[in-house]
């Protein structure tokens, strides 16, 4: 019987890498998407130790043609996703609105805006072809904090995009889950909070695991 497939964008490091293995654990085929071939391979490394099996894609989400090709790809291999987790996301400097600057405004438009409805054009009709296919984004309680400008609007867009496509498909076979993490000892949110004790602060590892329940819970019922 052929494993079900996993799509995890931004897989490399953080809450992408942790929740590729419990895909893997749990006998999904994981396409595992991040820039960073070390992180890939690391993560390779920790699917085949639990006995999973993985595809590395080594890509710039913001590059349209790289996911339109990997997404053709997928269908040639596979004919279908039945997970997607977009986990991947650009954190600008922490600034004044009138101090952004304007490469990293542009930076997390494409990558977290731009890139999103790229990502859900792309990978809808995969999605469609599972029995039923499953979109997972992440939500942050970092919003309409002072001096998040550029992530808090872009991440505010992502989420709109995701939860408007929800909408659109309440009457086909595809969900989309909008998941709010706790808050995770990760290098995205040390360049937010420098200094922060991580004792304090949940695992990315735990957090995956406390998510993947709900994001299980989903795609069976």
């Amino acid at each position: 019987m052929e494993k079900s497939v996993a799509l995890v964008i931004g897989a490399s490091r953080g809450l992408g890498f942790f929740l590729s293995i419990e895909l893997a654990k749990s006998d999904y085929h994981v396409i595992c998407v991040a820039r960073t071939v070390g992180g890939l391979e690391a993560l390779d490394d920790e699917i085949k130790e639990v006995g999973g099996t993985a595809t590395l894609a080594p890509l710039d989400i913001t590059d349209k043609k790289a996911i339109e090709n990997l997404c053709h790809n997928i269908f040639l291999r596979w004919k279908k996703i039945d997970v997607l987790i977009l986990s991947a996301i650009y954190a600008a400097p922490l600034t004044p609105v009138e101090h952004i600057d304007q490469k990293d405004l542009q930076k997390s438009i494409e990558t977290n805006l731009t890139s999103t409805q790229v990502i859900i054009s792309m990978t809808q009709p995969l999605l469609k072809f599972a029995k039923k296919g499953l979109a997972v984004f992440f939500s942050d309680h970092h919003y309409k904090k002072k001096f998040f400008g550029a992530y808090d609007a872009t991440k505010n867009a992502q989420i709109s995009l995701a939860l408007n496509w929800k909408k659109e498909n309440s009457n086909n076979s595809i969900e989309v889950l909008v998941l709010e993490p706790e808050a995770m000892a990760t290098a995205s949110r040390a360049r937010f909070h420098p200094g922060e004790e991580k004792d304090l602060l949940k695992s990315p590892e735990k957090e995956a695991q406390r998510l993947f329940q709900i994001i299980n819970q989903a795609s069976v019922s």
